[in-house]
């Protein structure tokens, strides 16, 4: 069974083993034994209360029960940008014209930005290739909007997600090669590995501070902006299909694009309920619904899949899963179909746990 939970500092050998998997791109996993431990202090200290807003972030862990083993993780930046700049590009239109030529001609732009400082940040989603199967995807990634929805008072009116931009296997980006390499100085990989380390003054210190005209960039470089990796599709279609949107942001590493919302607009935010719990070992059937359920304790929090019926008065839980989930009969948990279309109709009112700032 696969089990959602906070992360500890046990799990920093399996996650050290997870992020020599993740290949160039994914700049917030680095394979680094200090950074990935000082990653995991900080999730200690952000779930104990410890931390600044600006320094908090909560690092979840998909651990495979029967071997006792992390085989995914997916984070939460709670406000980006109060303690160091947050960078990307918003793309623009500047107009030349000439009227005595009777020229009207709008030019496609990049503007170096800094506007969604201060949102909450989803991030550092990453599944081991050889569990991608099933909904363990959905589930790790959609675990988050939960999280959102039990604790909301912790997070900011607006959520973004950086998806990873166009690279191959080498490490060779085509929007790098036409704008970063000639301010930066230095290869695609080593600017995603310094970002993965924290160290980012130097964008600031090297980045143009004018709008680039996409123009001027090559073709292979213009065809990229706003585009996903292959492998972060699946990602981008679950966030699209609870409610980001492309809003015109790209990074300005890989012009990868920044999904964003409201996070109380949000699918699973809005849809999910406080359920009682009621234990039984065996269910209606194998077509029911998958639900995507967590306990209501902060520093404790669990989640998993359970199938679902169509009942909006309670979810049944097995021995089992209410074992895992730290709950007995008739506690209450939060549930939200994993899928759009799939709660049950009901008139009863979606129950809201007060705010734990």
């Amino acid at each position: 069974m696969m089990l959602i939970r906070p992360v500890r500092p046990g799990d920093l050998a399996d996650i050290l083993q997870l992020s020599g998997k993740t290949g160039i791109g994914l700049t917030s996993l680095p394979k680094d034994e200090a950074h990935l431990r000082g990653r995991i202090e900080r999730s200690v200290a952000t779930w104990e209360g410890r931390l600044e807003k600006g320094e908090q972030g909560y690092l979840f862990v998909l651990e495979d029960t029967e071997q006792q083993k992390v085989v995914g993780v997916s984070a939460i930046e709670v406000a980006v940008g109060l303690s160091e700049p947050w960078y990307n590009f918003r793309l623009g239109t500047l107009v030349h014209a000439s009227k005595s030529l009777n020229i009207y001609k709008p030019v496609p732009t990049l503007f170096l930005s800094n506007d969604h400082t201060g949102y909450t940040e989803l991030c550092t989603l990453f599944l081991d290739p050889d569990c991608r199967h099933g909904k363990n995807g959905q589930l790790l990634s959609k675990v988050r909007f939960l999280f959102l929805a039990a604790f909301r008072g912790h997070f900011s009116r607006k959520v973004i997600a950086e998806m990873r931009g166009m690279s191959d296997d080498n490490g060779h980006s085509p929007f790098w090669d036409s704008v970063g390499r000639h301010f930066f100085g230095m290869e695609f990989a080593e600017a995603d590995r310094l970002t993965g380390m924290g160290q980012k003054s130097f964008i600031a210190e090297l980045m143009p501070k004018h709008p680039l005209y996409t123009e001027l960039l090559s073709h292979e470089a213009r065809e990229v902006i706003g585009e996903v990796h292959p492998q972060t599709a699946p990602a981008r279609a679950v966030l699209e299909g609870e409610g980001l949107r492309y809003e015109g942001y790209v990074d300005i590493f890989d012009a990868g694009p920044t999904l964003e919302g409201e996070i109380d607009q949000l699918r699973a935010v809005k849809e999910s309920r406080l359920l009682p719990v009621r234990l039984a070992e065996h269910r209606s059937g194998r077509d029911e619904p998958l639900y995507l359920v967590a306990n209501e304790q902060y520093q404790n929090f669990r989640a998993l899949l359970v199938p679902g019926g169509d009942s909006a008065e309670s979810l049944t839980l097995n021995s089992r899963e209410a074992e895992l989930l730290g709950l007995r009969e008739g506690d209450m948990l939060r549930a939200v179909a994993l899928f759009p279309g799939d709660n049950p109709a009901s008139a009863t009112p979606i129950l809201k746990k007060e705010s734990l700032a």
